[in-house]
């Protein structure tokens, strides 16, 4: 069972990194064509889109990927835990 809380671990990191590199690449705005770039979108879309329709945009800056790490960080603490608790 340990393996199952490593691999919750790892997914979760995974999207933390996904999110992070979503961030980069609205600052140095590479082709939306690039294959890499068009993943990241796939994969952050369906994390990040709801979240934007609850948190207003804040003039320039947007909060979204903040509120999504949190919201992750939670999310794993609470599996973590959960699965640590059915192990003992």
């Amino acid at each position: 069972m340990t393996w199952l809380i490593s691999f919750v671990n790892i997914l979760f990191w995974f999207l933390d990194m996904a999110i992070f590199l979503r961030v980069l690449f609205s600052w140095i705005r590479p082709s939306p064509y690039n294959p890499v770039v068009a993943f990241i979108h796939d994969i952050t879309d369906p994390i990040l889109e709801p979240i934007r329709r609850v948190v207003p945009p804040m003039g320039m800056f947007d909060f979204t990927p903040m509120v999504a790490w949190v919201l992750l960080e939670v999310i794993r603490r609470i599996l973590v835990s959960s699965l640590t608790n059915l192990l003992y």
